[in-house]
């Protein structure tokens, strides 16, 4: 636990939301169940392996005493969740957590829940590939975009802010796409979004007429029962971007699972979609550097034929 009580003494004061201490990378040895990360104005620690009160009360001391260098006249808000394969537990360790919660990353503000569900509205994790398409977007502006399992629209928030001229978000989940709407309200891009909670692989025909797109994002689940299977789903996806891409387009395909490598995803598009070329596979943030990169995010982006 050392390595993590080194980065809360040497932490500084987070304008954006992100990440401090990664120990799920495996760089720091015996703080791999760790996870620390900034949602202004609350840090969020999270262990995936049970900790006693005695480590919790060790963790809330560090904490403390680098906010009283930080911030001596705020409360600490922090909150910590327990995460295991079936379920996560969070609760309010100190302070409070604002209700309604907006936290900011490279000038778009999203609106976050830290004290309900497994995930809280933002992977901080895919900060570069928001990044990504921005800088797409800036470059041509006026793209019509197509992001699929949107979550809560945050690419389509950043797609909307550089540029694009319409973006079709999708994903089965309904009350995640009502945050994306919030989202897209907190920074004045409603117009030209769109937001359909349906399933993807009964909605070609719907996808179909909205199209063709100049950019396509897929940030699938990759385990998830009546929505996605990687193994099973990812093929079946990619067959379809031949015919729903522009000439030129591009097509933006993620995979978190540290099962599989970008090699699962390269082989499938050599199989579903051989006139698609792969362009690069897109860095993850340095906090989240990894012993086996090939088990940390992949996010590869291709290109359609001109």
């Amino acid at each position: 636990m050392q390595a993590l009580l080194d980065a809360i003494a040497t932490m500084r004061m987070p304008l954006d939301a992100q990440r401090i201490f990664h120990g799920r990378g495996g760089l720091f040895p015996g703080c791999e169940q760790w996870t620390l990360d900034a949602y202004p104005p609350v840090w969020v620690l999270t262990s995936f392996l049970p900790v006693s009160d005695e480590d919790l009360a060790v963790l809330h001391e560090a904490l403390f005493a680098r906010w009283q260098v930080l911030s001596p006249d705020t409360p600490l808000n922090w909150v910590f969740q327990y995460r295991s394969d079936l379920r996560a537990d969070t609760r309010l360790m100190s302070g409070s957590v604002p209700d309604p919660h907006d936290v900011t990353e490279n000038g778009a503000r999203f609106r976050v829940h830290l004290l309900r569900g497994q995930n809280h509205g933002l992977f901080l994790d895919m900060s570069e590939g928001r990044r990504w398409v921005r800088e797409l977007v800036a470059a041509r502006p006026g793209m019509k975009v197509l992001n699929l399992f949107a979550y809560t629209c945050a690419f389509s928030v950043v797609a909307m802010q550089a540029g694009a001229r319409q973006v079709i978000n999708m994903d089965m989940a309904s009350g995640a796409l009502g945050i994306g709407k919030q989202n897209h309200h907190l920074n004045g891009v409603a117009a030209g979004a769109s937001f359909l909670p349906h399933d993807i692989f009964s909605s070609w025909g719907k996808i179909n007429r909205h199209g063709p797109y100049d950019l396509i994002i897929a940030d699938p689940p990759t385990y998830q029962k009546g929505s996605f299977i990687a193994e099973k789903d990812y093929a079946r996806l990619m067959r379809r971007l031949p015919d729903l891409l522009m000439p030129g387009g591009h097509a933006m395909l993620c995979l978190n699972s540290t099962k599989l490598g970008p090699e699962f995803l390269q082989d499938l598009m050599q199989v579903e979609a051989p006139a698609l070329s792969f362009v690069e596979r897109l860095p993850n943030p340095p906090v989240f550097a990894d012993l086996q990169p090939d088990r940390a995010l992949k996010v590869l982006i291709y290109r359609a034929p001109d």
